[in-house]
């Protein structure tokens, strides 16, 4: 079985490289599923329910996110109408949305997929690592392959989760700072793992958003209102090949295609 991660989508750029080159991708490279973070699909903030709908129908299967998926104010609706939609396990219980989520595949096959957040640099929820504990058996119960999503600032954090979960779950991919890691590797225990997977949002700017207001900040320490940025779009992830019949992985390698957006020449917008 061979699953495509993406990492965190950014605005309508993103979603727009989605739309144009999922279908695509999961046809030339022969994969079974994608799963993607779009915590900044909508307007670099927050997913809304026209752009869940929007993203879920480009191809990808299943969208984990992070502690911006609350930034748009239908996320209630959200949650209530993509069961495929999830939000970081350790937010508390009576909070919209679930923690995890099971993805069935046309031949049967199932994917268990955990959204966690990070606690390090970020806000202060329940531990990751005891709600990862707490929802593991449930989801074991149904099936052998369960991949996490761990959205997090600290790459410590991250790292510490991974090995926490060696053997246990079939992939540990990093989410939040938008910069690929070049550290993917399988885990003694079988399990792949990388430290963050990237963006799929525009390369000329930072973090997918237009420079200019972010380098005014870090010269004057005051706010500045931050927009998508526009232009070439990398569209970074993770392959990770997983044995259905053992839930280990035996094969990991970083996926990354820059795409130039054709809906430019039509009135493209960025946010």
């Amino acid at each position: 079985m061979k699953i495509l991660f993406l990492g965190d989508i950014v605005g309508r750029p993103g979603r727009h490289a989605c739309i144009e080159r999922i279908r695509d991708i999961k046809r030339e490279l022969e994969i079974d599923a994608v799963i993607a973070n779009a915590e900044n699909a909508s307007g670099g903030n927050g997913l809304t329910v026209k752009n869940a709908d929007e993203l879920l129908e480009s191809g990808i299967d299943f969208i984990t996110s992070g502690n911006h998926i609350w930034r748009q104010k239908d996320f209630p609706e959200l949650f209530q109408t993509f069961p495929n939609v999830i939000r970081p396990a350790n937010y508390p219980d009576d909070v919209p949305g679930r923690g995890w989520g099971i993805l069935e595949l046309e031949g049967g096959d199932e994917i268990g997929i955990i959204n966690l957040q990070g606690r390090v640099f970020m806000d202060p929820i329940d531990c990751p690592f005891r709600a990862v504990d707490r929802m593991l058996p449930e989801i074991a119960e149904r099936t052998k392959i369960i991949l996490v999503d761990i959205h997090a600032e600290a790459t410590s954090e991250k790292t510490a989760m991974g090995i926490y979960l060696d053997g246990r779950v079939s992939g540990v991919m990093g989410t939040h700072t938008h910069v690929a890691s070049a550290d993917e590797r399988i885990l003694p225990g079988g399990t792949a793992y990388q430290t963050d997977i990237g963006m799929v949002g525009p390369i000329d700017g930072v973090l997918g958003v237009e420079s200019e207001p972010v380098i005014k900040r870090f010269l004057t320490g005051l706010p500045y209102r931050f927009s998508v940025a526009e232009g070439p779009v990398t569209m970074d992830g993770t392959l990770i090949t997983i044995d259905p019949e053992t839930g280990k992985a035996p094969g990991i390698e970083r996926f990354k295609e820059i795409h130039e957006p054709a809906l430019k020449e039509e009135g493209y917008a960025a946010t």
